[in-house]
């Protein structure tokens, strides 16, 4: 497993990483201009609603390009265990700008739903948001591939963001259709329901990423992976203390391990070694710490 902190300029995740940056923050600045154009010239709250959260996803494309250059930095002696905290930081900081779209489609939608609704052309809307959608779904693709390939959680926040917005996009869609085919209402009551996926896609990913800065531990599946793993490397007799904690986007793991109290201290090393060394295969995990202790021993 490569660790984020060891990351050169010439790394192969390196170069992932700023592919999905650079299909990101593309993709978002086609999309953002031209909903805003379709929403000015066809009075839909549905698509302003949409093209208000195409602008914040610019935003937190421009927080990834920052966030994630500092991550990929290499350890210093400002940060010896290099500068991967910073992946959910910026994770945190997309969370908020998700939220802020979420509130300005809702405040805008509520509004015109008050004023009694507006009957929307079906042209423009309609092709713009298809348009979205179908990028969207690509760019999604794209970038939950690269997330899973570099183990980024940030980026698979983003490529989960990518998906909400296709859904985003089709509700706005029904909604400009059905505002001049069903009811005027149909548009605002449609921006709502985007406002209100946006704040649900923002909470769940704000959850996520304070997990990562507050040094959550890892769920008790992944522990007890974490156990049978250790349990059956040659030479471990028990495992009787376990702890994790997230140190940034992956975890530090802390374990007490039993061996045979009379191996010699060579053959303990290397048992040590094994045990870290199965652990740092898991994609969840950044380093290891073994304390071993004779099979007899109580603490």
């Amino acid at each position: 497993m490569r660790w984020i902190r060891n990351y050169s300029p010439q790394s192969e995740d390196n170069r992932l990483f700023k592919i999905a940056l650079v299909i990101t923050i593309v993709a978002n600045v086609v999309l953002a201009i031209s909903k805003g154009l379709a929403a000015y010239f066809s009075g839909s709250v549905a698509l302003y609603s949409d093209a208000a959260n195409s602008i914040s996803d610019v935003l937190y494309s421009i927080l990834l390009v920052i966030g994630l250059r500092m991550a990929m930095r290499p350890p210093d002696l400002s940060h010896p265990q290099g500068h991967s905290r910073f992946e959910p930081l910026v994770g945190l900081a997309v969370s908020f700008s998700m939220a802020f779209a979420g509130y300005e489609a809702g405040r805008t939608s509520l509004e015109r739903f008050i004023e009694g609704g507006l009957a929307v052309e079906p042209g423009l809307p309609s092709l713009v948001l298809i348009f979205s959608a179908a990028v969207k779904v690509g760019m999604f693709f794209a970038i939950r591939k690269i997330a899973r390939q570099v183990h980024s959680p940030t980026l698979g926040t983003t490529a989960q963001d990518n998906l909400n917005d296709v859904y985003t996009s089709l509700a706005a869609f029904i909604g400009a259709v059905g505002s001049s085919l069903i009811h005027p209402l149909m548009d605002p009551s449609a921006g709502i329901l985007v406002a209100l996926w946006i704040f649900r896609s923002a909470y769940r990913a704000a959850r996520e990423h304070l997990n990562f800065l507050t040094g959550a531990g890892a769920s008790e599946e992944l522990r007890l992976k974490i156990m049978e793993t250790v349990e059956g490397v040659p030479g471990v007799l028990g495992v009787h203390h376990l702890m994790t904690d997230y140190s940034g986007p992956r975890l530090v793991v802390d374990l007490h391990i039993n061996v045979d109290g009379e191996t010699r201290l060579r053959d303990t090393h290397e048992i040590t070694d094994k045990v870290i060394a199965s652990l740092e295969k898991f994609p969840e995990i950044d380093r290891t710490y073994v304390h071993v202790e004779p099979d007899d021993w109580v603490d």
